[in-house]
């Protein structure tokens, strides 16, 4: 169950991480440089959505999983930066590598 968690944290994590990058590097060149301003509007609102679920996602996952404090922090902090995801994914797959050697 708690696996199942994981991965799906983890999902969730990556979309948010692409939602980033679409803002960052489709969205906001439109605003700018071919003033469509619609663009970040819609993109920025389901991005500010995905992170609203990330970081509950991590809360719960600090009680669920008892993930280190440390990651928590990276893993909110990774959802702001672009490409910090994709990074945050290697230490949950570590976390989780961890958490299943130390059941057997």
């Amino acid at each position: 169950m708690q696996s199942l968690f994981l991965y799906r944290l983890r999902i969730f994590s990556i979309i948010e991480g692409i939602s980033t990058l679409i803002l960052f590097f489709i969205a906001m060149p439109l605003k700018y440089m071919a003033d469509i301003p619609m663009a970040v509007t819609v993109a920025g609102s389901i991005h500010g959505a995905l992170f609203i679920g990330l970081f509950v996602l991590y809360v719960i996952a600090i009680q669920k999983l008892r993930i280190p404090l440390w990651l928590f922090g990276a893993g909110v902090l990774g959802a702001i930066l672009p490409f910090g995801p994709f990074i945050v994914d290697i230490w949950l797959k570590k976390f989780e590598k961890q958490a299943s050697d130390s059941k057997e």
